[in-house]
């Protein structure tokens, strides 16, 4: 699929979406890239360690985050956007479930969006996205029966989602999903939606995962959340092997060389000649 003026090859390839996150209260950054030199410069970084995508967010959805408004979002990630846009032709995403926010984001230079409501909370955003050609990823967050039923729960729910992107116009080879680690979920479901990604390729789509220091991470490990990232490292080759084809992260560098190192072992090195 084209994001932005990138092509990625969603059928064999699995690429490093970096996050940045332009917020006072995200679980494990918040407050670090607050100002717009930081986080130009933290974007730049995540492009040097092997970011293929770098995702912009203004406003957190950690556990109790306190909601802001669409211009405050707006002030948070519209500059930060435009600088890397001058600096870089690197694909950038906006992480917002704002109709407002993603058409001031895409106006600036974004080439994506990326809504954990799946584009159900406020549904214009999904005709926003298809008035600029914009790719999308569309999280699952609904809440779901425990059991056998949960990953059929979750397929019919990103449906929905697909369908209404549809509706608005998206095209479909312009529509990623994810499981949506961490949102509304149990410990085994978490961990169902990690090992079971394959059941969501299925569907046609490309699949996202983003589970980096989560806390799914931090129960099966028992750590805080500063020392998840082997945790997230074995989350993310693992994503690979179920045929994830991007993986979002904070720590770049580490999990690209995972990646690499996964991808060697999949082909029997055949891709290095």
């Amino acid at each position: 699929m084209r994001i932005g003026s990138r092509e990625f090859d969603t059928q064999n390839g699995c690429y490093i979406m970096g996050i940045l996150n332009v917020t006072p209260d995200s679980f494990s950054d918040g407050g670090r890239h607050n100002s717009l030199d930081a986080a130009l410069e933290h974007a730049l970084r995540l492009i040097g360690e092997g970011a293929d995508i770098i995702d912009v967010g203004g406003e957190s959805t950690r556990p109790g985050y306190e909601p802001v408004t669409a211009e405050e979002e707006i002030r948070r990630v519209v500059p930060v956007i435009e600088a890397i846009r001058a600096v870089s032709d690197v694909p950038v995403s906006v992480d917002t479930g704002k109709s407002a926010v993603a058409e001031a984001a895409l106006a600036a230079g974004a080439d994506m969006v990326n809504d954990v409501w799946g584009f159900r909370e406020d549904p214009a955003i999904a005709a926003v996205t298809a008035k600029y050609g914009a790719a999308c990823c569309l999280m699952h967050s609904e809440s779901a029966p425990e059991g056998e039923g949960f990953m059929e729960s979750m397929r019919l729910s990103l449906l929905k989602s697909v369908r209404i992107a549809e509706e608005a116009g998206v095209a479909r080879e312009r529509i990623i999903l994810d499981p949506g680690v961490g949102f509304a979920k149990s410990y085994g479901q978490n961990l169902a939606a990690i090992n079971r990604l394959g059941e969501l390729r299925e569907l046609g789509f490309p699949v996202l995962l983003g589970v980096s220091r989560k806390s799914v991470i931090g129960r099966a490990l028992g750590l805080p959340v500063e020392e998840r990232l082997e945790g997230t490292i074995a989350a993310t080759v693992m994503g690979a092997v179920r045929g994830a084809s991007f993986i979002r992260v904070h720590d770049v560098s580490q999990n690209a060389r995972a990646l690499k190192m996964a991808r060697a072992i999949m082909t029997e090195g055949r891709e290095d000649g």
